[in-house]
């Protein structure tokens, strides 16, 4: 769906040849299924403890899986033992689960951390390891005072030349967003399409943190953080958990006669890495490992651009948002916040963007937001989106961000 007009490099006969190459290379492969989906709503749950909030997605994406049981365990987290005290926290989950005795594991990428956590499960099935396995993404990050949490995300800045100098994760963004204004002659509420876009949609998702819609006067009012960064411009703190249960195409767990809905198949995934400090890259505002991952999980999935239907992209600040559709390939450098502003990533536009709310609607309880993207891919790809339905979609890709671009993690998910 989504119309085709970056970079050069990502043209079509070279997405054809790495897509032969990737089929070369992978012949064993199994394909990978997500046979089942379970979140919480995302907000500040005082009342509920990391391990509460994990069982709680656990046990409903084990229900809507029609399974009891699964052979591993692999759960995103960024947090857990800067702000919950709590490390080798998939064994911990895994015990107050009821699942214990199996191999259980937590990965940390920073704000990708429940990505990275996706692309575990999905090696791990489709290399034939495992053949049903649960991915989880959890945060809890409001049961501590405000300046130790954002001292917690700055870690995933460069702790010796970024946050060791005082500068903390909400100043990057906005001094990468203070370039990209000045840079392209942005004007002052230029990029507010990205968080009206996001309030937009998250009117309708039930499990998003805030509901309600906002306009580019509220934006134009909004506090000011870090100039320009806004209070609008920011997705906020908050506490959540998402899951999916994984299984290989022709596992005994798709011959259940109870599921009404097809399962949906990862068709691609890639990982890729950049500098960890903005200020080594040849260029600040060019997110490569953006570029990167998105080149080889849609080869690995032997589709365009042209094919995505949807793009669940990390959006914790507005400014990301601009910077990713550039670097994905939608729109040419310095040209991205016009999309947003003109209803290119509307429900109704072209490349339907932040379906549900993204982080900036939906919240970012940080290691878990990578897998809220996974649920809600599958629910549009499942027809199940309700209002914020894209019609006829059949290709989706997520993207997760870990810190200013250091970690990207990119899926491509379809029917």
């Amino acid at each position: 769906m989504g119309r085709f007009v970056g970079h050069g490099e990502l043209g079509a006969s070279w997405l054809l040849e790495v897509s032969k190459d990737t089929l070369k290379r992978d012949p064993g492969m199994k394909k990978v299924c997500i046979i089942g989906t379970g979140q919480t709503e995302v907000g500040e749950h005082w009342d509920k403890s990391i391990l509460h909030l994990a069982h709680e997605a656990v046990t409903s994406a084990l229900l809507d899986a029609h399974v009891e049981s699964v052979d591993a365990l692999f759960v995103g987290n960024m947090l857990s033992g800067a702000l919950s005290g709590q490390e080798n926290l998939a064994a911990a989950v895994a015990d107050f689960s009821g699942l214990r005795n199996i191999e259980a594991i937590k990965t940390e990428a920073a704000c990708a951390s429940g990505a990275a956590a996706l692309r575990m499960g999905y090696t791990a099935v489709a290399s034939g390891l495992h053949d049903r396995v649960l991915v989880l993404g959890v945060e809890k990050m409001t049961n501590t005072l405000g300046h130790d949490t954002t001292a917690a995300l700055g870690m995933a800045a460069d702790a010796v030349y970024e946050t060791f100098q005082g500068v903390s994760f909400t100043a990057l963004n906005a001094l990468m967003m203070q370039r990209y204004v000045w840079q392209y002659d942005v004007p002052d509420t230029g990029l507010a399409g990205f968080s009206i876009n996001a309030h937009r949609n998250g009117c309708h998702n039930p499990h998003a943190m805030f509901r309600h819609a906002i306009t580019e006067e509220d934006y134009s009012r909004s506090r000011v953080i870090s100039s320009p960064l806004c209070v609008l411009d920011s997705s906020p703190i908050c506490d959540g958990a998402a899951a999916v249960v994984l299984c290989a195409a022709g596992s005994s767990s798709l011959s259940d006669g109870s599921r009404y809905v097809a399962p949906v198949t990862i068709l691609g995934s890639a990982a890729a890495t950049d500098t960890l400090a903005v200020h080594d890259r040849s260029d600040p505002l060019r997110l490569a490992a953006v570029e990167l991952s998105t080149q080889q999980a849609l080869a690995q999935a032997g589709a365009g651009l042209d094919n995505v239907d949807f793009l669940e992209l990390h959006d914790a600040f507005s400014i990301l948002g601009a910077m990713s559709l550039e670097a994905v390939g939608y729109a040419e450098p310095g040209t991205g916040w016009r999309y947003a502003m003109d209803g290119y990533i509307d429900i109704e536009g072209d490349l339907p963007v932040s379906t549900q709310g993204g982080l900036k609607s939906r919240g970012h309880p940080v290691g878990a937001t990578g897998v809220y993207q996974a649920v809600e891919a599958v629910k549009q790809l499942q027809g199940l989106a309700g209002p914020n339905q894209v019609p006829n979609a059949a290709l989706g890709m997520i993207q997760n961000i870990g810190g200013s671009g250091a970690s990207v993690y990119t899926h491509i998910l379809g029917i």
